[in-house]
């Protein structure tokens, strides 16, 4: 077996080379499938994300799947199940999200693809407007305004993700400035197909404009009203970017992060809590007359070769099952060296990175996500998390934690690092914690104050009875955001234990379920894991063995974590009300 630790030279330099060969690869790839398998065409099918999991590693089953091509398709496709009284989800290309937001309740539901839907119907220059189908990649809508000389100003970094499921998840990019980040906040009308009575023949389009204030409820919905045909989205004249990445001490980052992002309209932060580093993102609007076609090509969403990501998944195996925290610092130090060797995917010319600012044109710079471009077959190389080959599987914990409590939040992370230095390593393998910028938003589900979005990747293992390295530290910092902060879990990522009561949280949340039974009162786009979200029943929390490790609970009995193994429950270090799986072998034939 292949060990990485601090004596090994020989690891260390494969490790750095495999680093740079993944930054700099340029091959072609395979997209990830089709997340709807079915076992004839589009009957008896099976769901997930396009991580192959949901966080309780169930996969979900349907009765048969609906391509539609066009609104009036959707339509039949709606008011047939509504007829028959089948419960749908809405589905898109990637299904990227990780909860179970596209699980219809039992075998015998329909999952409706908006795989298809993916036009841009209409460009009005003189109004800045654009209308397209929801089922369009953030990708094909950028560059389509961008023929028009118009520009999306904000939007989420990876661009797989979907007109729908943006607005389904209130997915964003990172800014204070204007009225924010929030890609649903840009929406100035959309048009929903939902069930209805036989008088309007089983379904109804709901043409939703700016004014009304089923807006507010439709633009970020979690799918549960039904499934948005079209969006119009307003849009400003295209411009570009200028940006520098600066490498800082992380002491004052606390101090700092509540102020950088008024300074600069694209700011955002990459914080290595390991390693005592912030990567800020200078990133401001420049004059169309300034010099540079720059690129964003970000190194994490290129194509890698399978063998490659199949090494790497290896590493951090036998890392974990060794205990190896040194070995993990020092690769993660390795790939965050590599990432600003290379700009962190930033180019002058489409190839080369040569240095700082990198100017560009909007629609070159404010995503990426080239491991979906190739049409080939065989999986040579993929996007790093694509299930079908030995890669990435990983946990994704999302929140954002008010703007007031920022700075109280990053010094307890600040604390644990410094109680246990090595223990977040593991998440620079992941490219570290990003912090994103947010507003409040108008939207019942949006963002209810201004804030930072903090996004941590981390590893997780195969066997769901498998405890992580430092366990207890992430499953503190997990609890600190969501309870102790109250902060807001994004509703795209995140494991069940973010959601619990999470409702509550939201001033306007009646107001939303108020249009939701209105919109759907039999509640067909529904399912038991909404309902429980928006409180409407419980059972989120799965209590069972083991289940304080995959953040189906938080453990009240050491049963929860992995006795066996050395895990325990016990109080947080930092915050003494988280509870969290701690490693403590002398502790293992001794009572709770």
């Amino acid at each position: 077996m292949f060990t990485l630790c601090s004596q090994n030279v020989a690891a260390r330099n494969l490790v750095l080379s495999l680093c740079l060969f993944f930054l700099f690869c340029f091959v072609c790839c395979t997209p990830p499938g089709d997340p709807i398998k079915c076992s004839s065409k589009t009957t008896n099918c099976t769901i997930t994300n396009t991580y192959g999991t949901f966080p309780d590693r169930t996969i979900c089953h349907a009765a048969a799947a609906a391509y539609p091509t066009n609104e009036d398709e959707l339509v039949e496709v709606i008011a047939s199940a509504t007829k028959n009284k089948i419960k749908m989800k809405a589905t898109t290309r990637y299904s990227h999200s990780i909860p179970k937001l596209v699980c219809p309740n039992g075998e015998d539901g329909l999952l409706i693809s908006t795989k298809y839907l993916n036009r841009t119907l209409s460009i009005n220059e003189s109004t800045m407007t654009i209308t397209v189908e929801s089922g369009m990649t953030l990708r094909q809508l950028i560059n389509d305004a961008a023929k028009a000389g118009l520009a999306l100003p904000y939007a989420p970094y990876f661009w797989g993700v979907t007109v729908g499921g943006m607005l389904g998840t209130g997915a964003h990019g990172s800014s204070l400035w204007g009225i924010g980040s929030s890609v649903s906040d840009y929406v100035v009308g959309l048009r929903i197909v939902t069930p209805a009575g036989p008088e309007d023949g089983y379904a109804k389009v709901q043409k939703i404009d700016v004014g009304q204030a089923d807006l507010d409820a439709a633009k970020v919905s979690l799918g549960v009203l039904g499934v948005i045909s079209q969006v119009t989205l307003k849009l400003q004249p295209l411009f570009k970017r200028s940006v520098t990445y600066v490498t800082k001490d992380d002491s004052d980052l606390a101090e700092q992060a509540a102020s950088f992002g008024k300074q600069h309209e694209f700011a955002d932060i990459t914080w290595y809590p390991g390693h005592r580093k912030a990567i800020y993102k200078i990133d401001d609007r420049v004059s169309l007359n300034v010099s540079g076609n720059g690129e964003n090509d970000f190194p994490g969403f290129r194509s890698t070769p399978s063998l490659t990501l199949a090494l790497i998944r290896t590493i951090e195996e036998n890392e974990e099952s060794a205990g190896d925290a040194d070995g993990k610092c020092i690769y993660s130090e390795l790939i965050t060296s590599a990432l600003a060797l290379s700009g962190y995917g930033l180019t002058k010319n489409g190839i080369l990175f040569t240095g700082y600012p990198v100017v560009g044109y909007q629609n070159k710079l404010q995503s990426s996500g080239t491991c979906l471009d190739s049409l080939e077959d065989a999986l040579i190389t993929a996007c790093p998390w694509d299930p079908r080959v030995k890669g990435q599987f990983f946990f994704q914990t999302a929140f954002t934690i008010g703007m007031s409590k920022v700075k109280n939040f990053i010094q307890d992370v600040q604390k644990l690092a410094e109680l246990e230095p090595k223990s977040l390593c593991g998440v620079e393998l992941y490219d570290g914690i990003l912090m994103r910028y947010v507003k409040a938003s108008t939207a019942y589900l949006g963002k209810q104050e201004d804030g930072i979005d903090f996004d941590i990747t981390y590893y997780r293992s195969k066997d769901p009875m498998t405890p992580r390295l430092y366990e207890d530290i992430l499953e503190e910092i997990e609890q600190i955001a969501v309870f102790k902060y109250g902060g807001l879990p994004h509703w795209g990522k995140n494991r069940n234990l973010a959601f619990d009561g999470v409702i509550k949280k939201y001033k306007h949340a009646r107001k939303f379920l108020k249009v939701k039974e209105e919109y759907d009162p039999e509640g067909l786009f529904s399912s038991d894991w909404t309902d429980q979200v928006l409180g409407l029943k419980n059972g989120l929390e799965i209590v069972k063995d083991g289940c304080a490790l995959e953040g189906l609970c938080i453990c009240s009995q050491d049963s929860h974590c992995a006795p066996t193994k050395g895990y325990f429950c016990r109080p947080g270090k930092v915050y003494k009300d988280a509870r969290v799986c701690t490693h403590l072998k002398s502790l293992q034939n001794k009572p709770v």
